[in-house]
């Protein structure tokens, strides 16, 4: 059984209409890839399973980022996490690989694996011209997963990346969300996307996140707090300001990397709209990207002609709550789109149940 996406259910967030798929692909150029790795059940053997984790990718085009950049930007809303190749991007403004997510002590091995990607596209590196910079974010998904064991490997990362497809995303305990959790609930990976009218361009905002974070308590679906009457069963006790997030942002909207760090900042206002509120534990992240120019890496001419915008002001009117309806989606669907899941240790992550969060919002008044 396909578990519903929160438009399947009539959850209608914000007012600007989604693109096609309502995911981060409509973003054209977009692709997306997951590995998920599920083996073996029953205790923690430290370093050999139960394994439930695996690694998502995004890619801003389908041909060669090292020689082909896109402009970008990243933002840290709150840093208690192993985020890798944040500084580069900081500094330079351009994504140079795929973004990879994966889980907390995985990090490094994808960050390899993506690294001899690169260099198996572009055998120049480190020789002829510059290193190269990859980005791999996480969240700690050790509640199900062995996570010693480290079970994400460089062929796990090469095949998420030979699958990354345009079009539909499958979403909830797949790739780098098969082993994570949200207000208690089974999360995972989520994505929406917003197009803005066609006197703000006409332009497409995407999101995907991995979701690991929130109480129980605090979730809050269409500004409804249904997690004061929704309680997990088996919950194990859950600091209040432990979790973790990694929210990724595409358009194609004509922006440099200073107004792509403004759209990055603008993804807080669509987690908090969810109940989140990014406590002292948390790792939550923002990686944004256009895919309108491209940057090559060996420029023909010392200078160039792009197209970028002439009113900032009437673009960002839209662009930012697009932003945060996509952002605030995503987790929605990657809650609802989750399955249960039993990991390590007879940890259980449950399904959200979708008939008593229909029967809140309806006695809300949200939902007919």
């Amino acid at each position: 059984m396909v578990r519903p996406r929160a438009r399947d259910l009539g959850i209608v967030v914000g007012e600007l209409p989604t693109g096609a798929h309502n995911a981060i692909t409509d973003v054209a150029g977009v692709r997306v890839g997951h590995t998920t790795l599920i083996a073996g059940e029953g205790p923690l053997r430290p370093g050999q399973g139960p394994v439930r984790t695996g690694v998502t990718v995004i890619l801003p085009h389908g041909d060669n980022l090292f020689r082909q950049k896109v402009r970008a930007a990243v933002h840290t809303i709150n840093g208690f996490g192993k985020a890798c190749g944040f500084e580069e991007v900081r500094e330079l403004g351009v994504i140079e690989a795929p973004i990879a997510l994966t889980n907390t002590l995985n990090v490094g091995l994808v960050a390899d694996a993506l690294v001899q990607y690169a260099v198996r596209q572009s055998p120049e590196i480190g020789i002829s011209t510059s290193s190269v910079n990859v980005i791999v974010g996480e969240t700690n998904d050790g509640y199900l997963n062995d996570l010693q064991g480290r079970h994400v490997r460089a062929e796990h990362v090469w095949a998420a990346i030979a699958a990354a497809s345009s079009g539909s995303v499958p979403e909830g305990a797949v790739g780098a969300g098969t082993g994570t959790r949200c207000f208690g609930w089974k999360g995972g990976i989520g994505t929406a996307s917003r197009v803005l009218p066609a006197e703000a361009g006409g332009f497409t905002v995407g999101a995907l996140v991995q979701s690991n974070f929130g109480r129980p308590r605090d979730l809050t679906i269409n500004g409804v707090p249904v997690g004061r009457h929704l309680q997990p069963p088996a919950t194990p006790p859950v600091s209040p300001d432990k979790g973790s997030i990694m929210i990724v942002l595409a358009t194609d909207a004509p922006l440099n990397e200073r107004q792509l760090g403004r759209l990055c900042r603008r993804a807080a206002a669509g987690l908090a709209r969810t109940g989140s509120h990014y406590g002292h534990g948390s790792g939550d992240f923002v990686i944004a990207f256009s895919t309108a120019q491209r940057i090559a890496h060996a420029p023909a001419a010392l200078t160039t002609t792009q197209t970028v915008l002439a009113d900032e002001a009437q673009a960002m009117a839209w662009l930012f709550p697009a932003v945060v309806e996509s952002v605030e989606e995503a987790i929605l669907n990657s809650l609802l789109r989750a399955e249960t899941m039993v990991g390590r240790d007879g940890h259980t992550a449950y399904t959200l149940p979708v008939e008593e969060v229909v029967a809140l919002l309806r006695q809300a008044g949200r939902l007919p």
